[in-house]
């Protein structure tokens, strides 16, 4: 009896710790994105961490497959899963995680790192759900040996400024592209396209993603945006029968009918846009930042990558706009250890954190004042940083629950007006009433 009262216990404990393997390492759980640079990024800067963490706090990972991932993770929060204490948000889905997971307090020094702009895109209503780890924006490319000849042409100016007066009814002269109104842009497409200027030295003088794809209304609506354009008011009005959606929706059409974008382009998005322009059939592309590693590789892109200029997109009444999201991550409703986790949060917020996630491969959007410090290693992120900093954005209700669902509206409307099926002030009444249903409280 007295060596069953001694070995008993010590039989309990030993199946215990067996049944619960690194338990004394990991008390931390944090849920990822599962491959490419976001999982390595992490990985590394998860090791950093453990190295000097206490046991309680140390960290391990888990990773879900990526087919069918948010929807998994939506069923596994709303059943109160304590599986993991630290889960994967992106921008447009935290309005439909926001009930299940808490909001978490990253300190001043977060607005150091990150910047006030790039914090928004990990909130809603107000509060910070997240730590925002990889960020995506948009670029404006463009060939600075088209442009830079063109500046120097008085014969090609002159061409220019007829196009731009006939097609815009703008009087216009060639700029430098960083200087680029949305006009600039137009009438600069318009001279390099074969259908507008047979004399062009290439086929079209932009391309645009105007398929009926909820991400390419991401890349539509900075236009838009710079002309003070939103989804909704202060008072959650919808407000995308704007001014500044008409004009925005007017350009695209107008380029797109007089063949300065490919007549297919109806049916572009991400990849064909990165093909015809890394092809040097076009002069200009408003594209997504991931796109510049391929575009400036001699390798990948050997008849642009020399002579690929890269800007923020162009500007409007209101200043340039640059649509931004990004992926991030927060604290579960139902985490076993939330002590452990807003530390680890914490940590992920600071200038060190930061720089450990970008020499590992991952995108975060940082203040010039922290990019300069990996600048020489990651010179991707310097414009990266700078854009979100100067000029990225949230649209009032793209964090909402619906926000993807509002995205698929506009591509759906949108895309039926520039295509001729319906008429501009049909594609707004119908985008309104749809965006009142979907972002109602």
């Amino acid at each position: 009896m007295k060596l069953q009262k001694i070995i008993a216990p010590a039989l309990a404990a030993l199946l215990a710790s067996a049944a619960l393997p690194g338990l004394a390492n990991a008390t931390v759980t944090v849920l990822g994105w599962p491959g490419g640079s976001e999982e390595t990024a992490l990985r590394g800067t998860v090791d950093a961490y453990n190295k000097t963490a206490a046991d309680a706090d140390k960290v391990e990972l888990l990773f879900f497959n990526r087919d069918g991932f948010y929807d998994k993770l939506q069923a596994d929060m709303a059943a109160g899963s304590s599986a993991f204490d630290i889960n994967l948000v992106a921008t447009y889905s935290i309005g439909r995680y926001a009930p299940y997971m808490e909001p978490v307090d990253l300190g001043p020094d977060a607005a150091k790192v990150f910047g006030d702009s790039v914090l928004k895109t990990m909130q809603f209503d107000g509060k910070q759900y997240g730590v925002p780890t990889d960020l995506s924006l948009h670029f404006m490319y463009y060939r600075k040996d088209l442009i830079d000849a063109l500046l120097k042409d008085d014969a090609a100016k002159k061409t220019y400024s007829e196009l731009a007066k006939k097609v815009l009814g703008k009087d216009l002269q060639p700029k430098d592209p960083d200087s680029w109104t949305w006009d600039d842009w137009a009438a600069t497409a318009l001279y390099f396209s074969k259908q507008a200027n047979p004399d062009s030295p290439v086929r079209y003088g932009t391309v645009l993603q105007m398929k009926n794809l909820l991400f390419n209304m991401m890349v539509f609506q900075s236009l838009p945006r710079s002309y003070g354009g939103d989804w909704m008011d202060a008072s959650g009005n919808v407000t995308v029968d704007s001014d500044a959606y008409k004009t925005g929706l007017q350009l695209y059409k107008t380029l797109y009918d007089a063949g300065a974008s490919p007549k297919d382009s109806l049916s572009y998005e991400y990849p064909e846009t990165n093909a015809a322009f890394a092809a040097g059939q076009a002069a200009t592309a408003l594209q997504w930042n991931a796109a510049a590693a391929d575009l400036t590789n001699a390798e990948k892109s050997p008849a642009v990558a020399g002579v690929t200029g890269i800007v923020a997109p162009p500007a409007g009444p209101n200043g340039r706009a640059d649509h931004i999201h990004g992926l991030g991550l927060g604290i579960n409703k139902n985490a076993k250890n939330k002590e452990g986790a807003v530390k680890f949060l914490k940590w992920l917020a600071t200038e060190d954190a930061a720089l450990t996630y970008a020499r590992g491969g991952g995108s975060p959007a940082l203040t010039p004042e922290v990019v300069a410090k990996i600048a020489s290693e990651r010179p991707d992120l310097v414009k990266l940083g700078e854009f979100a900093s100067k000029y990225g954005y949230v649209m009032n209700g793209a964090t909402s629950a619906n926000a993807l669902s509002v995205y698929e509206l506009q591509a759906k409307e949108f895309t039926g007006y520039w295509s001729g099926q319906q008429s501009l002030e049909d594609a707004l009444a119908h985008t309104k009433a749809g965006m009142q249903d979907l972002l109602k409280k």
